[in-house]
């Protein structure tokens, strides 16, 4: 997938093209991606339009949410949806004062040569919102090239949506979230130094840093798989404070099943995560180590391998 962080873009074959966000990028935003790949001809290539950042954490900063996938994992997500052309961009000053008109007319078909366009029938767009749905459909038809609005889609009487997706995460329903999104909810990040103490306990742990703006789910003990160099390992995932040691910040460890590698600096990503128990605290280290002796019967099943 080639990746333009402007709008300059390189290749002058034909384009069509989707719009969103695409947090999480659920099967209502595959929808979107899949009606826009309807739109294609042959010699056509299929893009996305989307943004580095959270477009309220420009226009309201502090208001943005937590995000359910990191720029990296939603460009993942994409290229494996089948889009060759990713327009992932700074939401910022300049984008937050273009007019709508001046959006469809000099980024849509003066920049991008955009033959065809599918949104949310719930887009806006442009300076305060004033661009929406009917207004892009007048405009394609004018120029009579195709233009989609997809229906939400619905699981049991509400639609899907980001925010209800990140809902369910909050409230440590991981296996309701991931029936949403439509594939498994990640937490993927480098493994830093922690303060070592899984391996004076005889549980050596990896200490996963997330980006700060990454939704987690509540604090507590997970079943999980964790996936390094291709293969899948059975794991126990801390998320909490450390509380028997008095930790005051909120980190990610794993335990690996049957796992021997240090891997400090290098990726791991975390999935299928299933609730075990909540955090506690214990009276002291020997009745934690007793405790994560009980915990891991939580990944002795054979679904993990």
């Amino acid at each position: 997938m080639k990746l333009y962080h402007d709008f300059a873009r390189a290749d002058d074959a034909p384009l069509v093209l989707a719009i969103g966000f695409f947090d999480g990028f659920h099967r209502g935003h595959l929808e979107i991606v899949r009606a826009m790949q309807r739109l294609r001809k042959p010699g056509y290539r299929a893009g996305v339009l989307t943004f580095v950042n959270h477009p309220a954490a420009f226009l309201r900063p502090g208001t943005e949410p937590p995000l359910l996938t990191s720029p990296e994992e939603r460009i993942d997500l994409l290229a494996r949806a089948g889009v060759e052309e990713c327009f992932i961009v700074p939401f910022g000053a300049e984008l937050a004062a273009l007019s709508a008109h001046a959006f469809v007319e000099n980024v849509l078909f003066d920049h991008l040569k955009v033959r065809g366009l599918a949104v949310g029938e719930n887009f806006r767009f442009g300076h305060a919102r004033s661009g929406d749905v009917p207004m892009l459909a007048a405009e394609f038809a004018r120029r009579q090239l195709p233009f989609v609005s997809v229906p939400n889609v619905l699981a049991g009487e509400e639609r899907i949506s980001s925010t209800r997706i990140r809902a369910l995460v909050g409230a440590g329903e991981i296996a309701q979230a991931e029936a949403l999104l439509g594939h498994a909810y990640d937490l993927r990040g480098r493994v830093t130094l922690g303060a070592g103490r899984g391996h004076q306990l005889g549980f050596p742990t990896a200490n996963v840093e997330l980006g700060t703006d990454k939704l987690m789910p509540p604090d507590g003990v997970y079943a999980a798989l964790a996936r390094y160099d291709g293969r899948d390992y059975a794991a126990l995932v801390s998320i909490g404070t450390n509380p028997t040691f008095d930790g005051a910040r909120r980190t990610v460890e794993a335990w690996l099943r049957d796992f021997h590698y240090t891997i400090y600096g290098e990726e791991l990503a975390l999935r299928e995560l299933r609730f075990v128990r909540e955090q506690i605290r214990f009276e002291n280290a020997a009745a934690l180590v007793e405790q994560m002796n009980s915990d891991v019967a939580a990944v002795a099943y054979p679904a993990f391998g």
